[in-house]
């Protein structure tokens, strides 16, 4: 009788819950990533709204998103993984589409408050589901998973949101947004391999779910935070001025295109890397590598981009969505072995939190800075905030050399 394989052989997608992990992340990313370029245009053509509305409807987004996501680890102690995956992914789906019934600012901005709640719960239990279906020395693998599947929908949706809006009409990016409804039953898939809150023994369950966090947990969490911040303000400022940097709107979705695809590859495989020789080894590498990513990107928007600069623009967008993939899977990582096994949730609400709320502040503070002073100062700021976090980087470095593995 032949022996099973060995764990460490076995494809992460083998492992029970991690495929419905993927139809979770896919349906629900589609929901937040449709919306989000088509959202803001839908109160300015049809609802008459401004500049400063149309930015109030995703700054209530991520809002909501961040104020919700640190209630999260407690509503599934209380609750159970079931009920909290379909909570989010109803929160998230229905608004969307209600949206189509007005373009008033004032309830798409409520709607707006909602959908944010949805996908604040969705970052933080779907990311803390991903590590807890496996064992812990298969974690990269299992997050860069998660960030493939999730990746999917940024990539073709969050740049072409607004032309099907432009192209077909809204409501069928109101109907994509409605996909987190389809992924229900992967909810329920899920949840019957995570400890539910009314079966598991105590014993077991200070094992694997999540303990309350004190200052300590959150003060080893700041460091992967901060690089993680950085970056993410430095990626939601591009994803959020693009087409205010070039001189043509295709190059705008080339730029993109070519950001989000290099992000995507490299935060699906750097997860498997960082199993094999460490996540802290791995992260200074490309903070340095962002930092000069940013750098010629300041140099290269000082002025529109035009077409005759379409592979300069092309190669460094494509550079910096490498760093900023790998950062992603490499933090986050990070995240979840400061705060220990009993914390996960913790982590998982905090990295969130840093994510979106460094994408939100990238959006304000560059566009702040370029009002006076133009893209290329704003983005030459966002390279020194990534540079500033070069020694936390460099101090996990010298913690994984003095402890090997």
């Amino acid at each position: 009788m032949s022996t099973p394989a060995p764990t460490q052989q076995r494809s992460v997608w083998a492992e029970p819950g991690m495929l419905a992990l993927a139809i979770l992340a896919f349906t629900g990313f589609s929901g937040y990533a449709a919306l989000l370029p088509a959202a803001p245009l839908w109160v300015v053509r049809e609802g008459g709204a401004d500049t400063a509305g149309a930015g109030a409807v995703n700054f209530v987004l991520l809002a909501a998103t961040v104020a919700t996501q640190f209630a999260v680890p407690w509503l599934i102690r209380r609750l159970g993984w079931g009920v909290v995956l379909s909570a989010g992914m109803v929160l998230l789906g229905v608004p969307s589409l209600l949206h189509g019934l007005t373009p008033a600012l004032a309830p798409t901005l409520a709607l707006s408050a909602v959908r944010g709640v949805g996908f604040g719960i969705l970052t933080v239990a779907a990311s803390a589901a991903a590590v807890l279906l496996v064992e812990p020395a298969r974690r990269g693998a299992a997050v860069g998973a998660y960030s493939l599947a999730l990746s999917f929908p940024n990539i073709l949706l969050m740049p072409s949101g607004g032309w099907i809006a432009d192209t077909w009409g809204f409501w069928p990016v109101f109907a994509v947004g409605a996909l987190p409804l389809l992924g229900i039953p992967a909810c329920l898939a899920i949840a019957r391999h995570l400890p539910e809150r009314a079966t598991q023994r105590p014993e077991d369950r200070a094992q694997v779910t999540d303990a309350p966090a004190g200052a300590t947990t959150y003060l080893r969490l700041l460091p992967p935070t901060l690089v993680l911040l950085a970056v993410t303000l430095a990626g939601g400022a591009i994803i959020t001025f693009a087409p205010q940097l070039v001189a043509v709107p295709w190059l705008s979705l080339a730029g993109l295109f070519a950001m989000g695809l290099c992000s995507t590859i490299v935060r699906w495989r750097i997860g498997a890397i960082a199993d094999r020789v460490g996540v802290d080894r791995l992260v200074w590498p490309f903070v340095v590598l962002v930092v000069v990513a940013l750098s010629l990107f300041a140099l290269l928007v000082r002025d529109p981009v035009t077409p005759a600069e379409v592979w300069p623009w092309v190669a460094v967008c494509a550079l910096v969505g490498v760093s900023y993939g790998a950062l992603q899977n490499l933090t986050m990582l990070q995240a979840f072995a400061a705060a220990g096994p009993r914390r996960v949730g913790a982590a998982s609400a905090v990295w969130n939190a840093g994510f979106d709320a460094g994408t939100a502040i990238g959006s304000l503070l560059v566009g702040a800075v370029a009002v006076g002073a133009g893209f290329g100062s704003g983005m030459a700021l966002a390279a020194v905030l990534c540079a500033l976090t070069v020694p936390l980087a460099l101090g996990g470095a010298r913690r994984a050399i003095s402890s090997p593995r």
